[in-house]
């Protein structure tokens, strides 16, 4: 289905500040009104891209260091923002768990892959270009900026699921009014359906800012519910986390065969 799985890119002009080592990429958007961009090589397979000073022009010569990705893993949360909770266990800590074993497997396949959150930090600290009062709509146009610069082939965002009535589990995936996303969320919601004995459909939204405003397929991962006991258990175990990250693994796979 040529006509689904054709991408139209999309290039920014957000500054980055990026470090690789040992083909790991971590990236975060720092100011759209940038002046220097210093390279520094340090080693094989190691580099150090600094971003210093600003001035009312854009960086022209940006897009000639950024890495290219068939993957941007979108970690939810982080920092100030904890996500959803059960007593002292936070989403946000599980979401960064998960996508650090998603971005190893996906690498194991021999995709490039960026992982935008590899720490506990709120995204909004290095957002210097969107002003607003909101840390929230700062956070998010801060993932949503990352993902029009690198412009990444699909994006990924990870998630674990909360009901406040009880009685909910299993995993959900959420996508975009879109072909190639609805099609990416069917292959990772398939998988996670098997790995976790369910069977649901993944489903289409339109109230997600990041689904409404990134431009390439993106998907919302919910893995599983933190308020329910089995789902709890899951989340929180290595193992658990294991066969998480390689049923969205496998799911992505799926999803680059069809979609090449």
């Amino acid at each position: 289905m040529p006509r689904l799985c054709h991408d139209n890119g999309r290039s920014g002009t957000i500054g980055i500040r990026a470090f690789e080592l040992e083909g790991k990429i971590l990236q975060s958007l720092f100011s759209s009104t940038l002046s220097r961009l210093v390279l520094l090589g340090i080693g094989i397979g190691c580099s150090l891209l600094i971003l210093t000073g600003w001035t009312n022009k854009e960086p022209t010569h940006a897009k000639q260091v950024l890495p290219m990705a068939d993957v941007l893993i979108d970690a939810g949360h982080g920092g100030i923002d904890s996500g959803t909770h059960w007593n002292n266990v936070l989403e946000k800590d599980i979401n960064l768990e998960i996508s650090r074993k998603l971005y190893l497997l996906l690498r194991s396949h021999g995709l490039k892959v960026i992982l935008n959150r590899t720490g506990d930090y709120a995204l909004s600290d290095d957002n210097r270009w969107h002003i607003t009062r909101s840390r929230h709509r700062k956070d998010l146009s801060q993932r949503r900026g990352l993902s029009d610069e690198i412009g990444a082939s699909v994006f990924v965002s990870i998630h674990v699921n909360w009901s406040p009535k009880g009685g909910k589990r299993g995993p959900l995936v959420i996508h975009q009014s879109e072909g190639r996303s609805a099609i990416l969320a069917g292959f990772i919601q398939t998988s996670l359906n098997q790995q976790q004995g369910k069977y649901r459909l993944p489903q289409e939204a339109k109230q997600f800012y990041l689904l409404n405003r990134v431009q390439v397929p993106s998907v919302i991962v919910e893995t599983a519910f933190l308020n329910d006991p089995g789902d709890r258990s899951m989340l929180t175990s290595i193992p658990g986390q294991n066969r998480l990250a390689a049923a969205i693994a496998d799911g992505i796979m799926s999803y680059r065969y069809f979609c090449p």
